[in-house]
């Protein structure tokens, strides 16, 4: 029996065995016997590969079992359509532009709340997503990559904040933002918790 495909590390058996995917049973058998001959390790073939011979059985038997290619019909399609989506993306010429623009607003945040509460310099998930207008799952690349380049650090409470070195980057940025915003959120943010708590007291 063969394993059922993982698609956290994607191989495309069709290309493997350079058949088509509505390539029959009939095909794959005879299209695999010719690679098995030329490289099964034990086969006499000055081309003898074991590691390309796994791969390749691996392959048949997932592409010859038609629960097992059925499964990996529906991963092969979800890996396509996402390669698709990447090559769509890729192919608009202002994506790393755009990209650059927005790590840029992100590092002025962070410098303006340390600049104006050294206190409490830290920034949130949720008011990362609100001043920025992006869902977070979009924020999460370029604050990775404001983390690798040592110019944002997470602090104890779970914040994020600007570094010394990420001062001096967002000084050469010199990128423009509206502090008032920032401002806003926080007085807002205050005025609901001061809230909050005259209600659990009363």
């Amino acid at each position: 029996m063969g394993h059922a495909a993982d698609t956290s590390a994607f191989v495309d058996y069709y290309e493997l065995l350079q058949v088509s995917p509505n390539a029959d049973e009939d095909t794959i058998q005879r299209v695999f016997r010719h690679f098995a001959k030329k490289y099964h390790p034990d086969g006499g073939s000055s081309q003898g590969d074991s590691e390309r011979f796994n791969k390749l059985l691996e392959a048949y038997r997932n592409l010859t079992d038609p629960a097992l290619r059925a499964a990996y019909d529906v991963a092969y399609q979800a890996h396509w359509d996402q390669t698709w989506k990447v090559g769509a993306e890729a192919s608009q010429g202002n994506v790393i532009s755009d990209d650059a623009r927005v790590r840029e607003r992100l590092l002025a945040l962070f410098y303006i709340q340390r600049r104006r509460d050294m206190k409490t310099p830290g920034m949130g998930q949720l008011e990362l997503e609100r001043l920025m207008d992006i869902p977070f799952d979009h924020l999460a690349f370029h604050l990775w990559y404001l983390r690798e380049k040592g110019w944002i650090q997470r602090l104890d409470n779970g914040q994020l904040a600007i570094t010394a070195d990420g001062v001096d980057k967002a000084e050469r940025y010199r990128s423009p933002l509206d502090p008032e915003r920032l401002i806003e959120s926080r007085v807002a943010g205050d005025a609901r918790a001061e809230l909050a708590s005259k209600s659990s007291a009363s």
